[in-house]
């Protein structure tokens, strides 16, 4: 027990040792960029004195609740992000409107935007969800953080722009096209959210984009839908694969998300089971096209009888028209109803099941 908290002591002093070690280092390389040399910080009160309408966004702001020990070797407050802002101060009391602009970070259409503007905002968010930024189709797209983040007077949850689903329908207009089909993740409803499969600000994996998986894209699938992981004993390739090879995640008009109704989906893989080619004469009555059956009133057209090629015997049943193609042309998990995987029938006992004998 002793050296069980002998060794957490010690993995705690480590710790903080490190922590420190980083905040210096961050204090030293990662800086604001500098609009106006030789200007030093003031405070967040100073900049309320005129600014006093962004007094109120302190309550959404987590910017400006921030402590000076919370976020070891940066700046916190207004200054966090627009610079230090004495020249700034100095040039807006004497009435140098231009130049008090010029000695200020400012963002948006008047400002800084773009890449210019996210690289403000990387000075802090540089690890964890954003550390992938630089690398990410957003950015490659000049896509910026304030095309989707609004700093100042928000009160939604990560100072998004707008509600998640319509900020992401901006761009992607075809997902949210998809989003209204009858089969779909329940995104639209709020159950889910885009972000709980996808990471905007990128996931440094070239194979899998932005979706939050470190390997396959099976693997982000599964997290929810654990039972058709396996393994199986028989396994079918295409869900080995890749499961937007049937499955379209975003909507679909056909059921369970599937990108075609059965039987299509698997006639892209598969031929026609053979079944579906007999002769639905053999053996039964087949009324002929186009006709009406004999009703109570004798109108009608009598079945044209048929005998068994094999026993030359009257079949005691009635087919109807394409019997065995309806049959095996319709739906396919009529039958194969674990298209998954499945561990049927089993290895271990080779003979049961299959129509064999020892």
């Amino acid at each position: 027990m002793v050296k069980w908290y002998v060794g957490l002591l010690v993995f705690v002093v480590l710790a903080a040792g490190c922590t420190q070690e980083l905040a210096e280092k961050r204090a030293q390389t990662i800086k604001p960029p500098e609009v106006a040399p030789g200007a030093e910080y003031v405070g967040t009160d100073t900049c309320l004195e005129c600014h006093e309408d962004r007094a109120l966004d302190a309550k959404h702001n987590v910017h400006l609740r921030l402590a000076s020990y919370e976020a070891p070797g940066y700046q916190v407050g207004c200054e966090g992000c627009h610079g230090p802002g004495s020249v700034h101060v100095e040039a807006m009391s004497e009435d140098e409107v231009e130049k008090g602009l010029e000695a200020i970070l400012r963002f948006g259409e008047d400002g800084y935007h773009g890449e210019e503007s996210s690289a403000v905002c990387l000075t802090c968010h540089n690890a964890g969800e954003t550390m992938h930024w630089a690398g990410s189709a957003h950015a490659e797209h000049d896509v910026a953080c304030i095309s989707c983040h609004k700093i100042h007077d928000n009160p939604r949850a990560q100072l998004l722009a707008k509600n998640e689903f319509e900020l992401c329908s901006q761009c992607h207009r075809d997902v949210q096209a998809k989003m209204y089909f009858i089969s779909r993740h329940p995104v639209k409803e709020g159950h889910m959210s885009c972000g709980d499969c996808h990471n905007p600000h990128g996931t440094g994996n070239p194979i899998a984009g932005m979706l939050r998986t470190e390997e396959r894209l099976n693997d982000l699938c599964l997290t929810c839908h654990t039972r058709y992981q396996g393994p199986f004993v028989f396994e079918h390739d295409p869900v080995i694969e890749d499961c937007t090879i049937c499955h379209d995640p975003h909507g679909a008009v056909a059921n369970n998300l599937l990108k075609q109704n059965e039987p299509f989906v698997c006639l892209q893989c598969h031929e026609a089971h053979f079944h579906a080619t007999r002769d639905n004469a053999q053996p039964g009555f087949v009324f002929p096209d186009d006709t009406v059956i004999n009703d109570a009133e004798g109108t009608g057209t009598d079945p044209v009888l048929f005998k068994d090629p094999y026993t030359g015997e009257t079949p005691s049943i009635t087919s109807s028209p394409h019997g065995w193609q309806r049959s095996f042309l319709t739906k396919c998990t009529q039958c194969h109803q674990q298209v998954h995987g499945s561990d049927l029938p089993s290895q271990s006992l080779p003979s049961r099941g299959m129509g064999l004998t020892r």
